[in-house]
């Protein structure tokens, strides 16, 4: 990855869940942050998330889930990024995750969670720092 480009970040909200505000909380401080950042909006299908990741060529993929279905819709969309090749992608998520689903989250692929009360300086830090890193590893 070219060290000058600017991450893109898509933040989705898959399933039933309606509530976004932290979503775009979060849209707009990776935005002020530098980021060029897509918002899919509410209840996106997991094919929709991966058709918009692939439309926008996005680095990252981050989910906010607040309905507690955050376990089977990570797994499904890590296995059809995979299956679309595109399982470079960096995933992260966000949202009310209980702590006993954090090792579960990561042996899908994801790379960082973000449960509520996250300050946004560890929240930057990761997409500032972590992403630009993760991409020349690739």
């Amino acid at each position: 990855m070219n060290e000058h480009k600017r991450v893109r970040v898509l933040i989705a909200k898959p399933g039933l869940d309606g509530h976004d505000r932290g979503a775009k909380v979060i849209s707009y401080l990776l935005r002020d942050a530098g980021m060029d950042v897509i918002y899919t909006g509410l209840h996106k299908t997991v094919d929709q998330i991966v058709e918009a990741a692939l439309q926008e060529d996005v680095d990252v993929i981050g989910l906010s889930i607040l309905s507690g279905a955050h376990l089977p819709i990570t797994e499904k969309l890590m296995a059809k990024l995979r299956h679309a090749g595109l399982g470079d992608i960096i995933v992260t998520v966000g949202g009310v995750i209980p702590r006993r689903d954090l090792a579960r989250l990561k042996s899908l692929g994801v790379k960082a969670v973000f449960p509520g009360g996250t300050s946004f300086e560890e929240i930057t830090h990761f997409f500032q720092k972590e992403v630009p890193a993760l991409r020349q590893a690739l």
